[in-house]
């Protein structure tokens, strides 16, 4: 029998209804990825207020690897409903949240002596993080990567590269921010190509330390182990031991955003792992608690301590409930492996993306680690001019065909993958299914029917 099933057109009349109401009540900023309002959901299926039932592949933004509604999270989040709901670890702490760090320190990247601390989202503990960096260092400079993003607050959208709509309009941003290109050998900022090209996109550093910014200002690099919403971009191998390199030699922290490639998304339990990288400090969000908001901030113990006591903190970091649910959660995915059903995940789509890809000249690049993969569809292979517009009916054609997807890229047009982990292989392929049905009526509608010479 099929998951997904469609009781009404989509939107259906309920989510219409909600929706007329939201938009008079509700701030035109905050945004949508469809219209569809939902009423329940389990593991990786939806259903709506209509009583249609829809596959999730977008996971709350990257939130669910472990699935709506987890049953060990729910029962660990019931529990502590019986105990406390909230004292602010700043005034009364609690054990949870010291157990969360411990199992942190002893899982993240980096054979070295650590510390953690918690707050509420992945832009926060952006924000803390580079306040340590900077605190440690008693250096003011920031080094970020084009196509990155790491938050809305402010300095996290300093860091961040997309103007539309993360930034515009928001301006001026807080200083001593620089960018360099990161390793989109697809869209190579240098138009060279790899391996040819020497990585120069991580060498060009040094150069940046000559033009643009002192080794000795700055206080740290921050990259995204595989880009988010810049498009799911993993760079070669040889990337991050060349950016290491040049931080060790400079004295300069590293710090890895692992807001959304963490808690087994890319076949490990961070993408760190899969890609060579032990960060200085990392940071983490989104899957940490199954969908309750909690973030982190973990690294080499004497960087996480230079700030004093009062330094770092918040009202609500480190909610109790988040703090058992973070717990469950990291149980879960090693008691299931989900590192392991992550690749699993990937290679499923890989198999199906290559025959799209020579399928349609739309297609113009796969790429991705685990079960964190996406497509880039271009007008034709040769121009890899984008295809805002065909990226956008393919993710309508998605919801109303009852799969719920997401888009990403500086450019909107890279589709992305971020399903529950625990998705069957039925709800897989069924979800696949609807994918290519929907490249199939993107492409016919720009006739774009079969793939041209290259």
């Amino acid at each position: 029998m099929a998951t997904i099933q469609l009781r009404t057109a989509i939107p259906g009349p309920r989510s219409q209804e909600l929706m007329r109401r939201r938009n008079a009540a509700i701030v035109r900023g905050a945004f949508h990825a469809t219209p569809v309002f939902i009423a329940k959901a389990e593991g990786a299926v939806v259903e709506d207020v209509d009583g249609n039932r829809l596959i999730d592949f977008a996971g709350g933004i990257g939130c669910l690897n472990t699935g709506h509604r987890a049953p060990t999270v729910v029962d660990a989040v019931r529990k502590q409903l019986d105990r406390f709901l909230h004292t602010s670890f700043n005034v009364l702490p609690y054990e949870s949240y010291v157990a969360v760090a411990e199992r942190l320190n002893a899982m993240t990247p980096g054979k070295f002596a650590k510390k953690t601390l918690l707050v509420n989202t992945g832009a926060e503990a952006v924000e803390n993080a580079i306040k340590i960096a900077r605190c440690y260092t008693h250096r003011p400079a920031v080094i970020a990567f084009e196509d990155a993003f790491h938050g809305r607050t402010y300095m996290a959208m300093a860091a961040t590269s997309k103007t539309h709509p993360y930034k515009s309009g928001f301006e001026p941003f807080p200083g001593e921010v620089y960018r360099i290109p990161f390793a989109y050998c697809y869209r190579c900022s240098y138009s060279l190509k790899y391996p040819s090209c020497d990585m120069l996109c991580a060498r060009h550093l040094e150069d940046t330390f000559k033009r643009v910014v002192a080794a000795e200002a700055v206080a740290c690099v921050i990259v995204e182990p595989i880009l988010g919403e810049g498009g799911f971009v993993t760079p070669p191998a040889e990337f991050f031991p060349i950016l290491r390199e040049i931080c060790d030699r400079h004295g300069i922290l590293l710090i890895a955003d692992e807001v959304q490639t963490g808690f087994a998304r890319t076949g490990a339990m961070f993408a760190c792992e899969r890609v060579g990288l032990e960060p200085d400090l990392i940071t983490m969000a989104k899957s940490l608690t199954g969908g309750l908001p909690m973030a982190a901030v973990t690294g080499r113990a004497e960087v996480m301590d230079a700030p004093g006591v009062g330094g770092l903190g918040g009202t609500f970091s480190g909610n109790p409930l988040a703090c058992e649910a973070a717990l469950a959660v990291l149980d879960m995915i090693e008691a299931e492996d989900l590192s392991a059903r992550a690749n699993e995940l990937g290679e499923r789509f890989r198999i199906r993306a290559s025959q799209w890809q020579a399928r349609w000249d739309l297609v113009g690049d796969v790429r991705g680690l685990g079960a964190m993969q996406a497509f880039e569809l271009v007008q034709s292979r040769v121009s890899r001019q984008p295809a805002e517009e065909q990226t956008r009916q393919l993710s309508q054609y998605c919801y109303e065909h009852g799969l719920v997807t997401i888009t990403a890229g500086s450019y909107g047009n890279v589709l992305r993958l971020l399903m529950p982990l625990v998705i069957t292989d039925a709800q897989m392929d069924e979800a696949l299914d609807v994918l290519e049905g929907g490249l199939s009526n993107v492409a016919e509608k720009k006739g774009n029917l079969a793939v041209q010479a290259v």
